[in-house]
Parts: structure tokens; C-alpha cells; sequence
């Protein structure tokens, strides 16, 4: 049985002399130019009735193109019944609220159980495929211990449009991103910028580090609430703040938060040096952030336009419980 997919079109006047790859991508918004020069090389385009097999083909206007797109070949990762909560979703994108302990992507260690297999069932038969393969188009990506918002395409013409959003860092467009996290100390000034070069660290490669010459990133922060240390009256020992993302390194949050003297409370790899600060803090306080295992990080806000109509999409997710039992506690304590 034949399932491929036949697309015919006529060139344009526009069209004429132009590149056979340039002008189906012109035509075809959903395909990228690559994946037309795939199919092209495939022999799975035609011009006037002919099989082209060279993407700078010439073409006339008024020539009639014929497409064959064959249908998405399986996602390797395997598709797994793992809940998702859906905070908004149609025909271009989905937006999740991931909770803390998913891993996104399908990587060494991690070949199942991720946030991808289970899109793979969630919108099974609604991924047309991303160049080729059926598979949902992530743009970014949040912790495996860190909690919130996350967006991901749908179709081709999605995922490049996120894509470029996501790379532009919302200087031209209404992207952002915040997160909630709870650190130890109070950051001085309460307000204010971290502008600090990241990359992979040197001594161990899971680990990102603060050197020069590195990838630029760039942080904004503002304290929202301050939590008193019990043993020293008068004195805070955490706080919860808002960090707003310019740029979006690996692990950025929680290696800027580090770099500046006040760590993400529970952040076993950038804050084990600040294990016995728990000891100060009340009894509740102190249970919750032993038990926590995972760095009290949230993404709360993420703002992007849509891919397709242009709309602006706002979303807000609350603390996840065991954040806002450690908020209340921190408060208390």
C-alpha cells in the first residue's frame, strides 16, 4: 500500500529561473528547504512531468511541481502512556506543566520515561513529522529536577517558528521566561543583573561553570520574599526569587545563582556546600528541604506568540505542593 502524500502546485511567475528547492519552499510553508532538498535528492519531486533530482534545478513559471512526501517514519524513541498535564494545546503546539524528576529528551541513561515518549502517545497521529520522523518538536528544555512551563511544536512550521523565537531571546518578540527559586541568603542588591559567560566545566562535564570566553548569558533577578534564620534574630536565611532568562544555557539559574553567593536550596550539584545551613532553619523547614530531592526551582511563566497566528500566549503555573509546603515552612520558620 501506498501512503505517500502527493502535493501538486504550478509555479508562480515569480518563480521564473529560480531554484527548484527555493521556490517548493516558498510554496510548501511546512517543510523546511532542507528537508524539500532531501526529498528532491530522493527523487520524489517533479517538474513538467519529469523526476528532478538536483535541488538548483531552474524552474519556469507556469510549470506544474508535484511533491511526493512519504509518511513519517517511526520516532525511535517509543511512545509511553506517562500522564502529562496539558495547559493549553492545539493543531501547532502543546504547553505542559512538567513536574520535577521528568527528563525531557531521550538521552544515554534515560532511554524511556521522558517527557518526548510520552508526547509520542499523547498526540499520537497529530505529528505530521519533523523533518520526516514523527516526532514533537522541544525548543527548550527545563531540568530534569526542575519543575513548570514548557512549549513544544507540533508541525514543522511551528518548530522553526518557536525555534526563532527562542533564539532571538525576546528582543523582537514577546517571549519570556520566569522562574521561581527558593535560595539561601538574600541577594544584595535585590534587584539586578547577572551578566556571566557560561560553559561546560573542566574538571567535571556534567557540571557548567562561570569562565571567560565562554557562552554569553545572562540573568535577571528580583527578591519577592525573605525568610528569617531563627538561630539569628534580625537576620534571613533565604529567600525566594524571581529569575527572568535573557539566554537560556544549561543549568543557567542555578550556576548564576551559585556564582553570586546564594545557591538553590536543594541543589545537589552547585550547593553542597550549604548542606548545614538547614540545620538552622525550624523543625518543618528543616524535614522539608532533607526530604526534597530536587532543587526548588519553577518555571512559572512563559510568554511566546503563536507560530501560526501570531497571537500572544501567556501562561502562569502555580508551586507545584512540596515548593509551596516549602514556602510556607520558610516562612514560618
Amino acid at each position: 500500500m501506498d501512503d505517500n502524500r502527493t502535493i501538486d502546485l504550478v509555479a508562480p511567475e515569480e518563480a521564473q529561473g529560480e531554484r527548484l528547492d527555493r521556490v517548493l519552499a516558498a510554496l510548501l510553508a511546512d517543510f523546511s528547504r532542507s528537508r524539500l532538498q532531501a526529498l528532491i535528492k530522493e527523487g520524489r519531486v517533479g517538474v513538467g512531468g519529469r523526476t528532478i533530482w538536483e535541488p538548483r534545478h531552474p524552474v519556469n513559471a507556469g510549470e506544474a511541481l508535484r511533491v511526493e512526501v512519504p509518511p513519517p517514519e517511526p520516532a525511535v524513541p517509543q511512545a509511553e502512556d506517562i500522564p502529562l498535564t496539558v495547559v493549553h494545546e492545539d493543531a501547532d503546539l502543546i504547553v505542559v506543566d512538567k513536574p520535577a524528576g521528568l527528563v525531557v529528551h531521550p538521552g544515554a541513561g534515560n532511554w524511556r520515561g521522558t517527557l518526548v515518549n510520552a508526547l509520542l502517545h499523547h498526540a499520537k497521529g497529530e505529528l505530521p513529522g519533523i523533518g520526516g520522523v514523527e516526532r514533537p518538536g522541544i525548543v527548550h528544555r527545563i531540568d530534569k529536577d526542575t519543575s513548570g512551563l514548557l512549549v513544544v511544536a507540533k508541525t514543522e512550521a511551528a518548530h522553526r517558528a518557536l525555534s526563532a523565537q527562542f533564539a532571538d531571546h525576546g528582543r523582537e518578540g514577546p517571549l519570556e521566561r520566569a522562574y521561581l527559586a527558593f535560595v539561601w541568603g538574600v541577594p544584595s542588591p535585590r534587584k539586578g543583573t547577572i551578566d556571566a559567560p557560561l560553559g561546560r566545566s573542566r574538571q567535571s562535564p556534567e557540571r557548567q561553570e562561570v569562565r571567560a570566553g565562554a557562552r554569553h548569558a545572562v540573568t535577571h533577578y528580583r527578591v519577592l520574599e525573605a525568610y528569617p534564620d531563627p538561630t539569628r534574630p534580625g537576620e534571613s536565611l533565604a529567600s525566594l526569587v524571581e529569575c527572568r532568562l535573557e539566554t537560556g544555557r544549561t543549568h543557567q539559574i542555578r550556576v548564576h545563582m551559585a556564582h553570586i553567593g546564594h545557591p538553590l536550596i536543594g541543589d545537589e550539584t552547585y550547593a553542597k556546600g550549604y548542606r548545614t545551613k538547614a540545620r538552622r532553619l525550624g523543625e518543618d523547614a528543616r524535614k522539608l528541604v532533607e526530604t526534597l530531592e530536587r532543587q526548588a526551582l519553577h518555571a512559572y511563566l512563559l510568554v511566546v506568540s503563536h507560530p501560526v497566528t501570531g497571537e500572544d500566549l501567556r501562561f502562569e503555573s502555580a508551586l507545584p505542593p512540596e515548593l509551596e509546603a516549602l514556602r510556607r515552612a520558610l516562612a514560618g520558620s
